[in-house]
């Protein structure tokens, strides 16, 4: 007769504490690029906003037969019933506020850094 010995098949303790060490060791090596992907992309988005300001601020004066010193206001560029030459305000993804300037300047960020009118990674022009 034939002694059957009844095995157990399990993980033993080394091999799971392997396992959650290389977990550990890929999250600490990925959370720090999705942090950066989300920055950049609130910059980039900061930037398109900024350039669709710009573009609203010179298609008003071009239509409204202004001088590059004249400043519109958020009424003018994108008033309440969308039928402005935006649909409505932007608002930064950073919670920044943007201030419109005069049509000869550039729009800004109260942010700052990468919220500028120039690319992620461009000198801003003197």
């Amino acid at each position: 007769m034939k002694l059957f010995k009844k095995t157990r098949k399990a993980f033993t303790l080394v091999e799971i504490m392997i396992v959650v060490a290389i977990i550990g060791i890929l999250i600490a090596i990925a959370v720090p690029g999705f942090v950066q992907a989300r920055t950049t992309s609130r910059a980039r988005s900061c930037q398109e906003n900024l350039t669709k300001i710009d573009g609203a601020k010179e298609q008003w004066a071009l239509e409204n037969n202004k001088s590059t010193a004249d400043t519109p206001t958020w009424a003018e560029l994108a008033p309440a019933g969308g039928a402005g030459y935006m649909k409505k305000e932007p608002k930064c993804p950073q919670g920044g506020v943007y201030t419109i300037g005069a049509v000869g300047t550039e729009p800004t960020c109260s942010v700052g850094g990468d919220h500028a009118l120039t690319a992620i990674g461009e000198a801003p022009a003197a």
